[in-house]
């Protein structure tokens, strides 16, 4: 996007559910100069969160907003917003969008503060729940379906520990937790069950000897690292956490975890056999994602993988009222099969008028998993085309676990922009039931949330 764009009263196919009321937002890096193409990371692009409000069976309006971090502020010729700081960093917060205690907060991870944004997506300023956030946050959190509270590891190259964080429903962080690790890892992500954090600590550690190239993220494989899966009670300390061996693999997303009884954990997780092992680490570009089930056995101190499909997968999410609790359903977006991060980082991001050859011939898709009795069904779009993040809407009349919709941006290629799109989770291959055409293409991106009414 070359442009911050408003559009009201957006034309709609289908009938947009009744109660489907509130902003679906994502986030994602999205650089407003890129001269040379070759010298762009793709995952230290700056943020911008694109929102489609619906209400009443409209979609009142499309706001894309570059998030106005110190440096993309003077970009914009904007004055800079003045707050507080994690050891002077103002990272991009380009990641992820949540709301939580009244806020909306544009995230990213390595160290750095998230940023708060209005309800329009205009940028207010950088956030430390009030005062209380020791470090930076993360890119990903969890919010804890029973408690209402908010949980994060957050990590930072400078330290040699990551931090688990409580944040209440008052907003204040009420619990942190340094965990020693060497190595300095990245820790996109975690896990969180009803009892236990799960830490991923894998062979994707922090190199200062690339940190300062432009075309390069400051993190690579290290094959001589022991892979090892953390288990924290929640209420524990540092030094209650038990260390498990796991096979060598990178996990960027689990898509959820529960206890089992009997000592047992399953975590479902997108995993990667290796991760920035090659020279060119502009993205994800050394092996297909795939989806599989870890079985932890404390008692036993293993951790068993089972396959789950074969299919390139990313973007793992739940019903979020299922989160840390047992679910049956899953549901992910399908890549392309071969070549598939590599050619999608460099021409999907960077020449986006031009679909890669994968996507024209495959083409992508979302899918939802039956993780109970197995099997799977899938919507594929357009040929060419590309589809963002699905991303689940609990039905407001019904606790049934797929009873809800899978929002999701797709571009069309035929009207040259992107749609919202609006399929019912409990007929995933059935035609959508709405369509909100934007008027202009959302490029692809990262994560995001729909946040309801009752909760902005």
């Amino acid at each position: 996007m070359r442009e911050e764009v408003t559009a009201y009263d957006l034309p709609v196919s289908g009938r947009i559910p009744e109660g489907l009321d509130g902003r679906y937002l994502r986030n994602g890096p999205n650089p407003l100069n890129l001269d040379d193409p070759a010298a762009y990371h793709w995952f230290t692009g700056p943020g911008m969160v694109h929102g489609v409000r619906l209400r009443g069976g409209r979609a009142e309006w499309y706001r894309n907003r570059w998030v106005r971090n110190d440096a993309m502020a003077a970009t914009l010729g904007d004055k800079p917003l003045h707050g507080p700081r994690h050891l002077d960093m103002d990272l991009a917060p380009n990641t992820h969008i949540l709301n939580f205690a009244g806020r909306y907060l544009a995230t990213v991870e390595g160290g750095a503060l998230p940023y708060e944004l209005d309800g329009d997506l205009n940028t207010l300023g950088p956030h430390d729940f009030q005062g209380t956030l020791p470090g930076g946050l993360a890119a990903h959190t969890t919010l804890d379906p029973v408690s209402g509270e908010l949980h994060a590891v957050a990590y930072c190259w400078a330290y040699p520990y990551v931090q688990y964080l409580v944040v209440g429903t008052d907003g204040r962080v009420r619990r942190r937790v340094d965990i020693p690790v060497d190595g300095r890892p990245m820790m996109h992500d975690f896990s969180l069950t009803a009892s236990y954090v799960l830490l991923y600590d894998l062979p994707v550690v922090f190199n200062p000897d690339v940190a300062t190239s432009p075309s390069s993220l400051p993190y690579i494989w290290d094959p001589e690292r022991k892979p090892r899966l953390g288990v924290l009670p929640r209420e524990g300390r540092a030094e209650d956490v038990r260390w498990l061996e796991v096979e060598p693999c990178f996990v960027f997303h689990p898509m959820n975890a529960y206890e089992d009884g009997d000592g047992l954990i399953t975590v479902h997780l997108v995993r990667y056999d290796r991760l920035f092992a090659g020279r060119d680490s502009r993205g994800p570009d050394e092996t297909p994602p795939r989806l599989v089930r870890w079985t932890v056995d404390l008692a036993a101190g293993t951790v068993r993988e089972d396959g789950i499909d074969e299919r390139a997968v990313e973007f793992p999410r739940v019903d979020p009222r299922r989160e840390t609790g047992a679910h049956r359903y899953g549901y992910g977006v399908l890549e392309p099969v071969d070549g598939y991060a590599a050619e999608r980082a460099r021409v999907h991001l960077l020449s986006p008028t031009s679909p890669a050859p994968e996507l024209a011939q495959v083409g992508v898709g979302l899918v939802k998993f039956d993780l109970e009795r197995g099997g799977s069904e899938v919507h594929r779009f357009h040929a060419g085309g590309d589809v963002g993040e699905g991303v689940f809407v609990p039905s407001a009349d019904s606790d049934t676990e797929d009873d809800g919709w899978i929002l999701s941006y797709v571009f069309d290629p035929e009207r040259g922009a992107t749609d919202l799109v609006v399929l019912a989770a409990q007929d995933l291959s059935g035609g959508p039931v709405a369509r909100v055409h934007l008027p202009v293409r959302v490029p692809v991106g990262f994560h995001g949330n729909w946040v309801a009414d009752q909760e902005s």
